[in-house]
């Protein structure tokens, strides 16, 4: 499965969710949400993933947590506030870059459209 293919059914699985649960929730809700929509679609998912960092000459453990990786290929960064800010399109940049991830979905759930809150972020390797 491309990663076209890919983004297209985890879209799906976000749209339910938000559909089900609506706005206004915690964080920890959406992504045991999606992590079951998407389980449920038979892809292989991991949440809240440990990512260590080589800098320099040592490894700095658990550096940051992913918290949805989908086929070992997506990124799904979740969030739940008032609006997404530039900090939050450079968070997933960074994990996309220090994971050598190609494609990630920042999404927020505390919106009136959650069509306007899922943003595609590829990484240029």
């Amino acid at each position: 499965m491309n990663k076209n293919e890919l983004s297209y059914l985890i879209r799906g699985a976000i749209f339910k969710v938000y559909n089900n649960l609506g706005p206004g929730l915690f964080e920890s809700v959406y992504e045991s949400a999606l992590f079951y929509e998407l389980e449920k679609l038979d892809l292989k998912v991991k949440r809240q993933i440990e990512i260590s960092i080589n800098y320099e000459e040592i490894i700095l453990d658990t550096a940051f947590r992913l918290d949805i990786l989908v086929e070992d290929k997506v990124i799904i960064e979740l969030k739940s506030v008032e609006e997404l800010s530039p900090i939050h399109f450079k968070q997933i940049a960074t994990y996309l870059r220090l994971s050598n991830k190609k494609l990630g979905l920042l999404v927020n759930f505390n919106t009136l459209n959650i069509l306007n809150d899922i943003k595609r972020i590829a990484n240029k390797i």
